[in-house]
């Protein structure tokens, strides 16, 4: 029942109705009354917050689909990055919308993890191979491009950017930040 409460397109619309017609079109969604959403998911934000882990988990599957150790360091960064905007891109109204969700900064660093993991595990390769400058440290580089695609995001999502171009910003800053070599 969980599973079928989470799916993410049943959530994608939460913030775009009424309150109670929100949790009710969740629920109707799945099959379910609007008493059992409230069951599993006590609070509006408890439900977006499983909602925002499952479109991490779905984040990380494309990312680990996109072969990160083959290749170029430089071309798995940007298949990486390719592999997050496709799932971003899958539920802008939602992710928009997601601040309004208190941050628990201890679920934002569990939940980035995987995402990190993969990330500096790309750039550990790139340096090694003296295709990214090995100047800043790992960690930092790490930070740096989740604080990057998180405003390519916002820069897309606020309409001062079309996704294509904020994209492609994105793409030519993370190339320059990491130091890749031609």
């Amino acid at each position: 029942m969980r599973d079928e409460l989470l799916r993410v397109d049943a959530v994608e619309g939460l913030h775009d109705a009424p309150a109670p017609s929100r949790v009710e079109a969740i629920a109707a969604d799945a099959g379910v009354t609007r008493q059992t959403v409230y069951a599993h998911f006590p609070s509006r934000g408890e439900l977006l917050t499983a909602v925002l882990d499952r479109i991490t988990e779905e984040a990380v599957a494309e990312m680990d689909a996109a072969e990160l150790d083959e290749g170029p360091a430089a071309d798995a960064l940007m298949r990486l990055i390719e592999a997050a905007r496709r799932t971003s891109g899958r539920y802008p109204a939602l992710l928009r919308k997601i601040d309004s969700v208190p941050a628990n900064a201890d679920d934002d660093a569990r939940r980035h993890s995987p995402i990190a993991d993969r990330l500096e595990r790309v750039i550990r390769r790139g340096k090694a191979t003296g295709e990214f400058d090995d100047r800043l440290p790992t960690g930092w580089l790490v930070a740096v491009v989740v604080g990057l695609g998180h405003a390519a995001g916002e820069e897309a999502g606020s309409g001062r950017m079309s996704g294509d171009e904020a994209a492609d910003a994105l793409r030519t800053t993370l190339l320059r930040v990491v130091g890749a070599t031609p």
